[in-house]
């Protein structure tokens, strides 16, 4: 199958991997590119912190260019949102990683007992990004938790034609398109107009979770399949 992966480059990288590995053509398609913001984690790993929660990879690449400032924490406990982003965080040496189920709102349901008594003591330290879902956020503030929000990165959308969408999903024909995250979608069909548009009909739209695959046209609405968890493994298991 052809496959149109609208993931940022560099965390598509592995993505098109496993889609090569699994016998499909994968096709990068990035809509948006990430600005990285490392002297505000910088900045905010040497204030007091009770533990630090991350919600993506991408923020994980940015404490990793940390070098010497993030070596001074791998000992410390980091709730992950997924096992992706948990991953990330094994391969930059941290050694105590948490892991939820996907979604901000799982990090709360596990871990909510165990933040309110880590808050007690320094406040929690969120490494986020932007756009991002209030879940986590509205949970740590439900709980009483206190909490140091730090935008790590921020997410900006890729120049595009529409015409350029047609072309990548007319030649060769797509199979499917495969999102990721609800902004993401919302960047993709911005610019997804008239003739683009219609290149989709009957084209698989894959989503990550039912709040991704809210961003997505009505029209297209019987083109979208959810994935069963909010993980890569249960996104390829619909292909």
């Amino acid at each position: 199958m052809r496959v149109l992966v609208t993931r940022p480059e560099r965390a598509a990288a592995r993505t098109l991997e496993r889609l090569r590995a699994l016998g499909h053509d994968p096709v990068a398609f990035p809509v948006t590119a990430a600005e990285q913001h490392p002297q505000p984690v910088r900045e905010a790993l040497e204030k007091p912190h009770s533990a630090i929660l991350v919600t993506s990879a991408e923020a994980v690449r940015v404490l990793r260019s940390l070098d010497d400032t993030v070596s001074r924490h791998l000992g410390e406990t980091v709730f992950a949102v997924g096992e992706a982003t948990a991953t990330a965080l094994r391969e930059t040496g941290f050694s105590d990683v948490r892991i939820a189920e996907g979604t901000g709102a799982s990090m709360i349901r596990l871990f909510g007992e165990e933040f309110t008594h880590l808050a007690a003591t320094s406040p929690l330290l969120y490494l986020a990004g932007y756009p991002r879902s209030p879940a986590l956020e509205a949970g740590l503030a439900d709980l009483g938790a206190a909490a140091n929000v730090v935008e790590a990165y921020r997410m900006h959308p890729i120049p595009l034609a529409s015409e350029a969408v047609e072309a990548a999903l007319r030649h060769p024909p797509a199979d499917a398109v495969l999102f990721y995250s609800r902004e993401t979608a919302r960047q993709f069909f911005k610019v997804t107009t008239g003739d683009a548009l219609g290149a989709l009909l009957g084209v698989p739209l894959l989503c990550l979770s039912a709040n991704v695959s809210e961003a997505i046209p009505d029209n297209l609405h019987s083109n979208i399949r959810v994935a069963a968890g909010p993980d890569e493994e249960s996104l390829l298991a619909l292909l």
